[in-house]
């Protein structure tokens, strides 16, 4: 499975588990939960914004790396890219994330 495939299975369930809906972040495909975006989808990762314990978990993963949207080295602090090897955690942080925000 792709991670783009990963990321829509992960708009599904937030759809389906936090009222989830799709929108846009920075240009970037997001899921919004009460009108807050809780992940987006942006170079081939999926992007979770997430409270301590668990942000410290995802940034552990390899290749994790906190998010900075532009490339312009202002990295958003509470917010985890995260590459397809943390697919096994994907619905873990995506459900963090939305009650986070919600």
């Amino acid at each position: 499975m792709t991670i783009e495939e990963r990321y829509e299975g992960l708009v599904l369930f937030l759809a389906a588990e936090h009222d989830g809906v799709s929108g846009q972040m920075f240009g970037k495909p997001c899921v919004k939960v009460g009108g807050k975006a809780a992940i987006a989808f942006h170079q081939e990762a999926v992007v979770f914004k997430l409270p301590s314990p668990i942000h410290g978990k995802a940034l552990a993963i390899e290749g994790a790396r906190l998010w900075d949207p532009s490339g312009k080295g202002r990295a958003m602090k509470e917010w985890v890219q995260v590459p397809i090897l943390g697919k096994s955690e994907f619905e873990r942080f995506a459900s963090a994330a939305a009650v986070y925000v919600g």
